[in-house]
């Protein structure tokens, strides 16, 4: 069912808030770690040339695990429903985020890192929910930025958490340098309080996360039962609020999740019937997409993880000896956690600002398809700039000059990965495929992920030996040409759920109240402690609304 107003669709504001608190802790943990995982690496044992390469390396193998595990994360939550594997992906990395904090060794940190990729799938799930929740192409660019937006926002506070909250006992001796727990694991602090987040988003998304799977939307949902029992002591009463309520013509109440006659007779026999094939997976299409994304998680994610070992690594000053302009020099910058974390937090400020007021107007103004297309232009030349930061003396130009290139570089990523995820929900053959799809959309583009910041790493690690600062990015910047190859032969679609006629879509209205009306009578029935005269007397309210429903459905 599709909330309307005078003026068209609604976005389902309340569901995508809920949606985006449970994803806000994982960008959290995970940019925490970039401001200190160059000093973590070293503080076991590793020298110093080699820290990008084991760094590359332990991102690698989370994201090697990702990809094993996404299509059957994806898989699962079509058969037993997006919100299940949701929480259990949150559970899961609560756990290993906190024993990554308190690892000892290389073995210990690479072994919970690719328990960690393992044991979440939710980045693919989560673009499933909201391509079900937002079927409506025209609000497709503002729903599919919000998941970026969030990361945006997550990505201020997490380098801010790890890099001022790393070696705590060190930094701030005076509050922390007496307690043997943080002089052991100088790194858990940070996790810890991300710990603390994973459970806020576990406890939000239990309590108060819908399911958008058209199969097990109607299931009895006893956290939503729970919830709707803790808060109802702080709804305010109305007046004939609880005929509102049963009629389930709130437009706030009521979220956009897909109906079932939002698919047609012959999707949902299928749907129910017959196994997923590859070839419905795997269209002309749709393969284009998934290398597309695979390119752009490669070389974006890379840099976002060698970044921080550019910028720990020591200043080189350039002589005849050590620079060779424009290919043979090295060096970086030589700044310490804390100040790595200042910079990524003023990038990720940056990308939220720009997520927000930026992103939904260039898509509306030129298209997904050409926004995305001319973003995969820019990042080449980002990365073959990059290194020459280092050669700047004067340090104000050299942050004002790196800062920039950031910006930039932060800007087209904002552009990008959401603009990707629309094109592939649209190239879809079918709702039915949709959490199958973003599983193996995820495995791609987490051998990406996996293949671009371990070889970069490695390519890292020899350009400093040998002098050349630039292998490393340079590398990235021709990885990033090929990639902008794969979106010229992208057509934009209209997507697999733009089949009804408007004769349809009133049925799907009259229908969806129906069923959440129903749905609702369930729910309440439940609460009413057996009382017979009060059932009676909410099936008639109900049966009013559900009539009122289908008078306005058919008024329009």
């Amino acid at each position: 069912m599709t909330n309307r107003t005078k003026n068209g669709p609604k976005l389902p504001a309340q569901q995508l808030a809920i949606l985006a608190v449970a994803r806000f802790a994982e960008p959290l943990a995970l940019t925490s770690v970039f401001p200190y995982l160059p000093e973590m690496i070293a503080s076991f044992g590793v020298e110093k040339n080699e820290v990008a390469r084991w760094a590359g390396f332990t991102g690698a193998i989370f994201s090697i695990s990702q990809s094993l595990t996404a299509v059957a994360w994806g898989r699962a939550s079509d058969r037993f429903g997006r919100k299940p594997v949701i929480l259990t992906g949150l559970a899961s990395t609560m756990t290993c985020f906190l024993l990554w904090g308190m690892s000892t060794s290389l073995p210990m940190a690479i072994t919970v890192r690719a328990i960690m990729g393992g044991g979440n799938g939710n980045v693919g799930i989560i673009r499933t929910m909201v391509a079900e929740m937002v079927p409506e192409k025209e609000l497709q660019p503002k729903a599919f930025s919000l998941m970026p937006l969030v990361w945006s926002i997550g990505s201020v506070f997490g380098p801010a958490f790890g890099g001022f909250f790393a070696r705590p006992a060190e930094q701030y001796p005076n509050v922390f340098g007496q307690i043997e727990y943080f002089k052991r694991y100088p790194f858990v602090l940070p996790n810890l309080m991300a710990c603390c987040v994973f459970f806020i988003s576990f406890m939000t998304g239990l309590l108060f996360l819908k399911e958008t799977l058209q199969s097990k939307r109607h299931r009895r949902d006893w956290g939503l039962l729970l919830g709707e029992k803790l808060t109802r002591p702080f709804k305010r009463s109305k007046p004939h609020a609880r005929r509102r309520r049963l009629s389930f013509v709130d437009d706030e109440a009521s979220a956009p999740l897909l109906a079932e006659s939002t698919l047609s007779t012959s999707e949902q026999i299928a749907s129910k019937t017959q196994p997923i094939s590859f070839n419905e997976i795997f269209t002309p299409q749709t393969s284009i997409n998934l290398v597309a994304y695979t390119f752009l998680a490669l070389h974006s994610v890379a840099y976002d993880q060698v970044l921080p070992v550019f910028l720990n690594y020591p200043c080189v000053v350039p002589d005849e000896t050590n620079t060779h302009l424009p290919f043979q020099f090295t060096g970086g910058f030589g700044l310490s956690s804390d100040k790595i974390g200042t910079i990524f937090t003023v990038y990720g400020i940056a990308c939220g600002i720009v997520q927000f007021f930026l992103f939904p107007t260039l898509c509306a103004r030129f298209g997904v398809l050409n926004c995305y297309r001319t973003a995969t232009l820019i990042f080449p030349i980002i990365y073959f700039l990059t290194p020459y930061t280092a050669l700047i003396q004067d340090t104000t130009a050299r942050y004002a000059v790196f800062l920039a290139i950031m910006l930039v570089k932060g800007v087209v990523v904002i552009i990008g990965f959401p603009c990707t995820t629309i094109l592939l929900t649209n190239s879809a053959s079918s709702l039915r495929i949709l959490g199958t799809l973003n599983g193996f959309a995820t495995t791609f583009s987490g051998l990406g992920r996996a293949i671009g910041p371990a070889a970069v790493g490695a390519v890292f690690s020899w350009g400093v030996r040998e002098g050349y600062a630039i292998a490393p990015w340079w590398l990235l910047g021709t990885v990033a040409l090929l990639g902008a190859i794969p979106p010229l032969f992208i057509v934009e679609a209209d997507g697999p759920t733009r089949s009804l006629g408007a004769g349809d879509e009133d049925a799907d209205e009259n229908g969806g109240e129906a069923e959440e009306s129903l749905l609702l009578l369930d729910q309440d029935v439940d609460d009413a402690a057996g009382s017979e005269e009060e059932m009676r007397s909410r099936a008639e309210n109900n049966a009013y609304g559900t009539m009122s429903g289908a008078v306005c459905g058919a008024s329009r």
